[in-house]
C-alpha cells in the first residue's frame, strides 16, 4: 500500500474530522483524481512533436495520455477544428498516490528557486491547479533525450466542499505552500 494513502487513512482523516467537526469519516475530504494536461500549440506545424510529449507524459505517469483535439478554429494561431494539440493524463487510485508522493517528495523541491507553491490556486470548490515550468523536474525524464522544454497543468481534484478544507488536506499530506 502507498505510504501516503496509509499516512491519509491513519493519521489524516482523525485529524481533519476533529479539526472541522465532521459527524462521520465519510465527511472527510478526499483526494479523487489528478489529470495531468500538457498543451503542444507546436503540433500545429509539426505532428511529431505531440508524439515526444505523449511519451514524456506516459513517463513520468505511467499511465497512456489522451491526446486532446481543439474544440474550435483560430485562424491567428493557424488553427482548425478537430486537431491535435496537446495530451492529458487522468490518474485515479493507486497511480494517483504514487504521483502525487513523487510531486510532493522529489519533483517540486527540483524546481529552481522553489520557494513553496502559491496557496491561491484554489478554485473555490477546493480543487487545486499547479502549473509546472519544465518537464525536467521529474526524475524519469532523461535530459538529454529532451528536444523542448515543455509545461504542464496539474490539477488535483478533491471532494472538499471548501477551499479551506482542501487546503488543509494537501498541507497535511505534505504539498510545501509558501509561507
Amino acid at each position: 500500500m502507498n505510504r501516503l494513502k496509509e499516512k491519509f487513512e491513519k493519521e489524516l482523516a482523525p485529524a481533519l474530522v476533529s479539526k472541522f467537526n465532521y459527524k462521520s469519516v465519510m465527511q472527510v475530504p478526499k483526494i479523487e483524481k489528478i489529470v495531468i494536461n500538457m498543451g503542444v500549440g507546436d503540433a500545429v506545424q509539426n505532428a511529431k512533436v505531440l508524439d515526444n510529449a505523449v511519451e514524456e507524459l506516459a513517463i513520468i505517469t505511467g499511465q497512456k495520455p489522451v491526446v486532446t483535439k481543439a474544440k474550435n478554429s483560430i485562424a491567428g494561431f493557424r488553427l482548425r477544428e478537430g486537431m491535435p494539440i496537446g495530451a492529458k493524463v487522468t490518474l485515479r487510485g493507486e497511480r494517483m498516490y504514487q504521483f502525487l508522493d513523487k510531486l510532493i517528495s522529489v519533483s517540486l523541491p527540483r524546481v529552481r528557486d522553489f520557494r513553496g507553491i502559491s496557496k491561491k490556486a484554489f478554485d473555490g470548490r477546493g480543487n487545486y491547479t499547479l502549473g509546472v515550468k519544465e518537464q525536467l523536474i521529474f526524475p524519469e525524464i532523461d535530459y538529454d533525450k529532451v528536444s523542448k522544454v515543455r509545461g504542464m497543468d496539474i490539477v488535483i481534484v478533491t471532494t472538499a466542499n471548501t477551499d479551506e478544507e482542501a487546503r488543509e488536506l494537501l498541507t497535511q499530506l505534505g504539498m510545501p505552500f509558501q509561507k
